[in-house]
């Protein structure tokens, strides 16, 4: 069975641009044929517009493949703003990282992937996994 899986940003970040470390983590979650990839429009917004202005070809050409790819992606609605309030209270979030946590769980993911640090509110969320590509540590 196929994790469903929610990419965030940073991933998409790190496999886009293999400037760090984070390139061949970013890579085999990407490509492992294991998962279903899951997004949201914010996801879509924080990465899409910056590569298309500055005229990134290669990294532009890289989200749209992945974006292409995506099983389910999450709509801006009234729900997904109320669950990311709460997700934000529950858990200390900022305000994409709640919309991307709730956009998680409305997708019915198991699974968020981020590049986030262990140490941040991204991991005090409950109700689903929350995996960093900076370690092999799940959490």
């Amino acid at each position: 069975m196929l994790i469903r899986t929610f990419i965030d940003s940073g991933v998409l970040i790190s496999a886009a641009t293999g400037r760090d470390t984070l390139f061949d983590r970013a890579w085999n979650i990407l490509d492992d044929p294991e998962r279903v990839f899951l997004s949201s429009e914010f996801v879509r917004l924080e990465v899409l517009p910056k590569a298309t202005y500055f005229r990134h070809q290669d990294e532009l050409e890289m989200y749209e493949a992945f974006f292409a790819t995506v099983e389910q992606t999450v709509p801006l609605s009234q729900a997904l703003m109320t669950q990311a309030h709460v997700e934000a209270r529950s858990a200390g979030l900022g305000a994409l990282d709640a919309l991307h946590v709730a956009a998680a769980k409305i997708s019915g993911a198991e699974e968020l992937v981020t590049a986030e640090r262990p140490t941040t509110a991204l991991f005090r969320v409950e109700g689903i996994t929350v995996t960093t590509i900076r370690s092999s540590t799940r959490l």
